[in-house]
């Protein structure tokens, strides 16, 4: 048995300025011990089952205060799937173990491996027994908008404001 403390926090930091100009509640959350989250059922689509009668539940992790951005806790028992991803989704297996094929071949994941599919994609999972996975998910940015903030970014630069050309967080060290 774990001794370890169960840690629960959530404190408001007030509203920051979102896209253009919305303000958004912004929070953090600390969350702890995902084996003992509860998951609520999240079937599968019918027409996507191959084999089997896989069972599938989620909770939502975190979402990100402008909606684009959600991680969810995702589990499912014994079964053969499709599935079609209309965001693009980083996996990372904490239980268990899938087979997964797509287009560029087939893989074997298990506790510890990372998988990314980008929106569009379209995988066939072959869960043996079970899988529990952590799931990042993230809505692609319509070009349109992403060429705009590219050269906002560089307009920025040009002008003296800073701005780096990397998107990873400021505690990464752009370097």
């Amino acid at each position: 048995m774990d001794d370890r403390p169960t840690y629960s926090h959530s404190a408001s930091l007030g509203r920051e300025s979102g896209p253009l100009g919305c303000k958004m509640a912004v929070e953090s959350v600390i969350k702890m011990r995902a084996a003992e989250v509860i998951l609520n059922p999240s079937p599968i689509y019918p027409d996507w089952v191959l084999e089997g009668k896989p069972v599938a539940r989620n909770q939502v992790l975190s979402r990100s205060a402008d909606g684009t951005a959600t991680t969810f806790l995702w589990d499912c028992t014994a079964g053969r799937f499709n599935w079609y991803y209309d965001v693009d989704e980083t996996v990372y297996v904490v239980e268990g173990g899938v087979v997964v094929k797509d287009d560029s071949g087939t893989r074997t994941l298990s506790v510890g491996d990372t998988i990314f599919f980008p929106a569009g994609a379209r995988a066939e999972w072959h869960v043996e027994n079970y899988v529990r996975k952590i799931a990042f998910c993230r809505t692609p940015l319509p070009r349109m908008l992403v060429l705009a903030k590219r050269g906002f970014r560089a307009v920025k630069r040009l002008v003296g404001g800073g701005g780096s050309t990397e998107a990873s967080p400021a505690m990464f060290g752009n370097s």
